[in-house]
């Protein structure tokens, strides 16, 4: 117990110091993007089609694009997606994906997105159709109507699972360590081959990550805590 108390003391602030450089920037800009991904996903996906008949067949074919997204990145580990982005894409001569950062910043985000944009698209079938046909008949046009009525009520609903999307891509991160970012999960596997304390040094990863998902944990308890003073 006082061999790990000593391992903690050495380098938990080490561990600390590189969640908060690497890990959680990765986190956030991924999720970031993520999101970005998921809401235009979830608008095409719930959008209805227009009367008119070009700009409904190129809807059309941005809604089979939108699907095939959700799709495959539901359907595939996210290692693998890593793998591919990563390690086959620049084999293919695609060099714009041989920055580790920028590989995994792109998997994480479209990865995220896929899940999220079933959230989103949740949430905003949640809202009654009777509201959209009262707004409707006050005048409002369908965008008007999506950005004042259900997109504030979607919002609200769609907070706790993407909450929890954030606290596992949070988790997911530990992933990158396999393209050789070095996040607090790789950095743990490096003191480990040195120190030879793998089980030691694996539970302080734990612990780390447990941190700060506990401290995501207790934001999202707030932030539901404070929006669902909104609902109806």
């Amino acid at each position: 117990m006082t061999e790990f108390f000593d391992l903690a003391v050495k380098y938990l602030p080490e561990l600390f110091i590189t969640a908060i450089k690497y890990t959680l920037p990765l986190a956030a800009i991924s999720f970031f993007f993520g999101l970005i991904f998921a809401s235009m996903t979830a608008l095409i996906r719930v959008a209805k089609l227009p009367q008119n008949e070009w700009a409904a067949a190129f809807l059309q074919i941005m809604k089979w694009i939108a699907n095939v997204y959700v799709w495959f990145f539901r359907s595939t580990p996210l290692l693998v997606q890593l793998f591919i982005v990563f390690y086959g894409l620049p084999n293919a001569h695609i060099a714009f994906f041989q920055s580790a950062w920028v590989s995994a910043i792109t998997v994480f985000s479209l990865n995220t997105g896929a899940y999220a944009s079933e959230t989103i698209r949740a949430s905003i079938n949640s809202v009654p159709e009777v509201q959209k046909q009262a707004a409707e008949s006050l005048g409002m046009t369908r965008a008007q109507v999506y950005w004042n009525v259900v997109l504030p009520q979607a919002a609200r609903i769609s907070i706790p699972p993407l909450s929890n999307s954030l606290i596992g891509l949070l988790k997911d991160t530990s992933l990158a360590s396999v393209i050789t970012i070095v996040e607090i999960f790789y950095l743990s596997q490096q003191i480990a081959a040195a120190n030879y304390k793998v089980l030691s040094m694996y539970v302080l990863v734990a612990m780390v990550y447990a941190f700060f998902t506990t401290i995501l944990s207790i934001g999202q308890h707030y932030l539901e805590k404070y929006t669902s003073r909104f609902a109806q």
